[in-house]
């Protein structure tokens, strides 16, 4: 089993090209560098450094050694910081923001997995744009934020964000669409219902409208845009009563509604990717932040 100390000393060989430098940056001796590296040679059976009179170089096997040494010894660094962080915390509340979409399915799972750690939620929930006005101005901590199509959102440069799901978007058309037999779409057939009543969201600023309506116009073809509305629970309401046709994630897709179908598109363009977006310094975002990363991913995961 490897030694985090074999690793440490090809590192400190590596940054500074001697055995002897090494040692003095280490604050070891030069016969206990000597060792660690000797052992960590025959343990994976060759040398991973060469040695002149001009000093210590890496072989090619010992830099690939110190790509994957230097991730293992910056796991190690993460994990005892996350736990000294983590015990140090007590009972912390972060002022944490989501949409509602993602509010109805996932915010009590991740309420409970935080709060077996000493973590309160302070939530609020709010659309796109005013969550990014929030986490940009500090008002937030940590708020759970989606973007698609590869559009990037207008974060301030000192707000980290983590990815955390990809959510695929459905078609949801009514059971009597003459489309509705159709088991998938693809972009052409998608394009052809744009005769249809199509239902938008109400709030300017969500990437996810933006991409669709991009998608049409790349094509010379106008959109119907007959309803707006944020609340998918509306949306599929519309649908049911056979008067629209919309885009849904699949974080809303349970249990539809009587008289809405719902069929996958074959464009992996129609998703959006789940972000925790908050505020941080130079070392990342805060052990707490991190761990309700962690919540919201297994709460994700807890939906199937």
């Amino acid at each position: 089993m490897i030694d985090f100390r074999q690793l440490q000393a090809l590192s400190a060989v590596a940054s500074e090209g001697s055995v002897a430098r090494a040692a003095k940056r280490l604050g070891w001796s030069q016969p206990t560098v000597d060792y660690h590296l000797r052992n960590l040679d025959r343990l994976v059976g060759t040398d991973l450094t060469t040695r002149s009179t001009r000093g210590s170089k890496l072989t090619t096997a010992g830099h690939l050694m110190l790509e994957r040494g230097d991730e293992m010894l910056s796991l190690a660094d993460r994990a005892l910081t996350d736990v000294r962080d983590l015990a140090q915390l007590g009972k912390i509340r972060l002022r944490f923001g989501t949409f509602p979409t993602a509010a109805s399915r996932l915010l009590p799972g991740i309420a409970s997995r935080v709060a077996e750690l000493g973590i309160e939620l302070d939530a609020t929930l709010e659309e796109l744009a005013p969550l990014i006005t929030r986490v940009n101005q500090h008002t937030l901590d940590a708020a759970l934020v989606y973007a698609a199509g590869g559009y990037r959102l207008p974060f301030r440069a000192e707000v980290h964000t983590t990815h955390l799901f990809t959510d695929p978007m459905l078609l949801a058309l009514p059971a009597s669409h003459p489309a509705s037999d159709r088991s998938s779409f693809d972009r052409r057939s998608l394009l052809a219902l744009s005769g249809d009543s199509w239902v938008m969201g109400s709030t300017p600023g969500d990437t996810l409208d933006d991409l669709v309506r991009e998608v049409f116009e790349s094509e010379g073809i106008q959109m119907n845009v007959a309803i707006r509305t944020d609340d998918y629970s509306v949306v599929l309401g519309l649908i049911a009563a056979g008067m629209a046709v919309a885009l849904v994630p699949s974080l809303v897709s349970f249990n539809p509604p009587e008289g809405v179908v719902l069929r996958p598109i074959d464009d992996p363009m129609f998703a959006r990717e789940l972000l925790l977006a908050a505020p941080a310094g130079p070392g990342g975002p805060s052990a707490a932040v991190r761990q309700l990363a962690e919540a919201v991913r297994r709460s994700i995961s807890a939906l199937g």
